[in-house]
């Protein structure tokens, strides 16, 4: 068995794809590399295939009719043969140093009597034409190098959250807990963060920059304009987080604060962008969103109003527009839109 299995979800990535791989090149015979091909119409095909055959050990090309990312990353789950699973998307790669200690720390951690259920590292925005990079890290939050539980994190402030960036979760615990991530809609690896944490009791936090988390394509889905344009993508995927857990019923209640807060970024998100937009039609988009959480969960929609989000309903005048781009602020440094 492998010690961790590695997803990149490719569609049309010909000209940067070499790079996420050449980086995830040298785990070596401890990791296996996962290339998915979800129905790209350029040159990914041949060159998934290129270095499936000259790392047979290591590569394993994964062709499949165009699903979207999701279905990208749920064909990486179900095909992984690794201990533990990552995603590292086709534009983004990661640091070979910390590489190393992820791989000795997950190797030491595979053999204790407690199994480990998420792996949590840095993350670098890398964004073009920004000399000095921004560093997503959790070392007031979460304890350096030991195994914890919910009990023994601290407060999450505003704007610090765990992203698919940040983590790398046991394989059998993503099967176990029934993820399965939505076909040809974008903005899912908030699902595939926020689905499983109900069921993860035993996390590690490597105080390492590993992930390097690429911003500065235009045609990018971090990108506002393209956010703007996709705004029912992340609607849908507002909705589906909204009923994928029932957080009432959360017993611990670091993990149920902690699930509230990231549902309220995401929710500032599809608000602050239906607003950004300016459109009348993305206006009632937002009023419909807020409709539904109320009509589907009364608590959570008044839970939700009494965040942040109260203050962004419904924005008139000056002070309205000030709280608005704060929401933006916050949202930004989850999304980091380019």
């Amino acid at each position: 068995m492998k010690l961790l299995s590695i997803a990149i979800p490719c569609y049309n990535s010909q000209d940067y794809m070499e790079h996420c791989i050449e980086s995830l090149l040298p785990g070596g015979e401890d990791v296996e590399i996962l290339i998915v091909d979800d129905g790209s119409m350029d040159a990914t095909p041949e060159i998934a295939d290129q270095y499936a055959k000259k790392y047979p050990s290591i590569v394993k090309a994964i062709h499949q009719k165009n699903g979207g990312h999701g279905e990208a990353v749920n064909a990486g789950i179900r095909n992984a043969t690794g201990l533990f699973f990552k995603v590292v998307d086709s534009d983004d790669w990661v640091n070979e140093e910390a590489y190393q200690k992820i791989l000795e720390t997950l190797r030491t951690l595979s053999g204790g009597q407690n199994a480990l259920d998420m792996l949590i590292s840095n993350f670098v925005y890398e964004k073009e034409g920004v000399k000095r990079k921004k560093v997503m890290h959790y070392r007031s939050i979460l304890p350096k190098d030991q195994l914890f539980g919910w009990e023994e994190a601290k407060h999450f402030k505003k704007g610090r959250y765990i992203l698919m960036h940040s983590v790398i979760y046991r394989t059998q615990l993503l099967r176990e807990c029934g993820l399965k991530l939505p076909e040809h809609t974008f903005y899912v690896d908030n699902i595939f963060v926020y689905f499983p944490l109900p069921y993860v009791k035993t996390m590690y936090y490597l105080d390492v920059d590993f992930y390097r988390y690429f911003i500065g394509r235009e045609d990018q889905s971090v990108n506002e304009a393209v956010m703007i344009r996709r705004i029912d993508q992340q609607i849908k995927v507002n909705k589906l987080m909204v009923e994928a857990v029932d957080l009432w019923k959360l017993p611990n209640k670091k993990l149920r604060k902690y699930m509230f807060n990231y549902l309220e970024i995401i929710t500032v998100i599809s608000t602050i962008m239906c607003i950004r937009s300016g459109t009348e039609e993305n206006l009632n988009k937002k009023r419909e969103l807020w409709k539904y959480i109320k009509n589907y969960d009364l608590r959570l929609f008044h839970r939700l109003r009494n965040g942040i989000m109260g203050q962004t309903m419904n924005l008139p005048g000056k002070g309205g527009r000030k709280i608005s781009v704060v929401a933006y602020k916050i949202s930004q440094k989850v999304v980091g839109f380019n």
